[in-house]
């Protein structure tokens, strides 16, 4: 297959979604860096975030009177925490909003469909199958991507989960 078919067939899919689909593009576009991004700071930056924070508990718990240790550990925590579950709100947003695009495409195209029947009647199957082409085009994408990124963003919540877990007992069994 060579560049110029796959383009082609992208500007099809295209003319038959309408409007709505390039919205869909557009969130599922953001949805996808976010992700990238998220994976990218538990590969890189939250490794060394933890061992800041343990270099620094280290340093601290000496310091620490006795009483306030289980709060400075859920403060130590919460601070992982908070870094390794940065943007989750807005990943839920998306992934909550793509079906909902998909489902705006779908009314569009349908509404697209009665404007045909209104006009022309039910003879007119061309100008209905643009329509429904396009409901359908567009539910596809919206419920495609948002799947897709829910399992993906559901694995970054585990993970969230798991860090700051394995953290607070290891500065629990450090004190």
């Amino acid at each position: 297959m060579n560049w110029s078919t796959y383009i082609d067939g992208l500007s099809s899919l295209f003319d038959k979604g309408g409007g709505t689909l390039w919205a869909i593009l557009a969130a599922s576009i953001m949805l996808w860096f976010l992700i990238l991004e998220r994976y990218w700071a538990y590969r890189w930056q939250l490794p060394e975030l933890r061992a800041s924070l343990l270099r620094e508990w280290h340093t601290s718990k000496r310091s620490v009177v006795h009483q306030m240790v289980p709060r400075r550990i859920r403060a130590l925590v919460g601070e992982l925490q908070a870094e390794a579950t940065r943007n989750f709100i807005t990943l839920h947003a998306l992934t909550t909003i793509l079906p909902l695009l998909g489902l705006l495409g779908t009314v569009s195209g349908m509404i697209k469909v009665f404007d045909v029947i209104n006009l022309f009647g039910s003879g007119n199957t061309r100008g209905m199958a643009a329509g429904i082409s396009e409901a359908l085009v567009t539910t596809m994408a919206g419920l495609l991507t948002a799947l897709s990124g829910v399992s993906f963003v559901t694995n970054l919540e585990n993970r969230a989960e798991t860090l700051a877990r394995e953290f607070e007992t290891e500065l629990v069994e450090d004190k």
